[in-house]
């Protein structure tokens, strides 16, 4: 069904690997799912970036770093914040600690851009191009998120499978159509005011 394949293709964004060169930071937006940080890492030691930024307290809706997402996992252990996670996970994966820059406050998207942002700024480290890994079906939102807040940077997208959610199988389960429609409709929510925006400009 055509509609199935439109919305495929604007959720589920991903760029060519291959075509990546080096860029100037990786950014992982706040999750608890180890499989982010695990391809930062790889991405990393494959010499694509010398720098790494995972961004998050925890969700605002859990107050609290879902720990429940790390049981079971070679990553199981108490963390108080994704970015706490994430860099544990970094350094498992042979990424240096000082290769990691810290910011671990912000609590939804948005802020994981913004904090970010704010955290370069204080460093004194001009962005050119950047890496951004997330979940797959995040992929859209995220990059329209962090391009909003860094206008100039160039992303090149590493999307993760997470939640068993992919761009094939997406429709196939109650979970992966609520998941994907309500990535569609935050895309809408969230970036109305900015369009609006612009538009009046």
């Amino acid at each position: 069904m055509k509609i199935l394949k439109d919305i495929t293709e604007f959720i589920f964004v991903e760029s060519d690997i291959s075509t990546i060169e080096e860029v100037d930071i990786i950014f992982i937006p706040g999750s608890s799912k180890y499989q982010l940080p695990e391809l930062a890492a790889e991405l990393y030691k494959q010499g694509l970036s010398k720098l790494v930024i995972p961004a998050g307290k925890y969700s605002s809706k859990n107050n609290t770093f879902a720990i429940k997402n790390v049981k079971g996992t070679n990553y199981e252990g108490f963390y108080e914040t994704d970015w706490g996670f994430c860099k544990e996970v970094l350094i498992k994966n042979g990424v240096p600690c000082e290769a990691i820059l810290k910011e671990e406050e912000s609590m939804n998207t948005y802020e994981n851009a913004l904090f970010s942002k704010k955290i370069l700024e204080e460093n004194h480290l001009e962005v050119n191009k950047a890496i951004l890994v997330c979940q797959a079906f995040h992929a859209r939102r995220a990059l329209m998120t962090y391009s909003v807040v860094f206008p100039n940077i160039e992303f090149y997208v590493c999307p993760v499978i997470t939640q068993g959610i992919t761009k094939d199988n997406w429709f196939e389960s109650e979970y992966g159509i609520k998941r994907v429609l309500g990535e569609v409709e935050k895309c809408g929510k969230y970036f109305s005011s900015y369009i609006k925006e612009l538009v009046i400009k």
